[in-house]
């Protein structure tokens, strides 16, 4: 299976999750490929804050995402900070620039799942990764989420949901992901690449 992950992040918390994300799908025997989105913040204030500034550097050694990386994939994942309950506008962008999928129909029947973070318990985390949803309907994807098999779901006193993966970072953005967060991506990774596999037959 080739799973496509395509992140936004801003203080790099978005990345920790992807990155787990990223291992769990591996693990599940996939090939994965994880690319980000367009840079679109002027480059002049990213320095001024020195957790911005560092995720930044990691996160731009990263591909941007293209849509042959979109025809290649059997099954997605996106990611983004919250944006008052919605995802970020460079994610939005992403979407926006597959259209031409749309035409096509390259995405039908791909599973597809959702990661954000937020700065507070109670920052959105739910409808951030409702509103991922809609477009990737729109592309006849499968919505894949986090069954309450995973133990993690349950015990969770922070991020993590049904829906997605997800974290609390805290209102100054300096709190990473732990490990029950961490692996409530690994297992949404490791769910979206066995759910590939299985539409494929493999």
């Amino acid at each position: 299976m080739n799973i496509l992950i395509v992140f936004d992040t801003r203080y790099g918390n978005t990345m920790k999750l992807v990155e787990a994300a990223s291992q769990g799908a591996q693990e599940a025997g996939a090939k994965v490929k994880v690319t980000r989105t367009k840079v679109v913040e002027p480059e002049a204030i990213i320095p001024k804050n020195e957790y911005w500034k560092a995720a930044h550097e990691k996160f731009i050694k990263f591909p941007e995402w293209s849509l042959d990386d979109c025809k290649w994939a059997d099954g997605l994942i996106i990611a983004s900070p919250t944006r008052f309950g919605n995802m970020s506008a460079p994610l939005k962008m992403f979407i926006d620039g597959l259209s031409p999928l749309w035409l096509t129909g390259d995405l039908i029947g791909k599973p597809a799942g959702c990661i954000t973070s937020t700065s507070s318990m109670h920052g959105g985390q739910e409808t951030t990764l409702v509103s991922m949803y809609f477009p990737l309907l729109h592309h006849g994807m499968i919505i894949v989420g986090v069954p309450y098999s995973v133990k993690e779901l349950i015990t969770t006193s922070r991020g993590g949901t049904p829906y997605g993966a997800t974290s609390v970072s805290g209102h100054l953005a300096n709190q990473g992901p732990n490990e029950e967060e961490l692996a409530i991506a690994r297992a949404l990774g490791r769910r979206v690449a066995e759910v590939a596999g299985k539409l494929r037959g493999t």
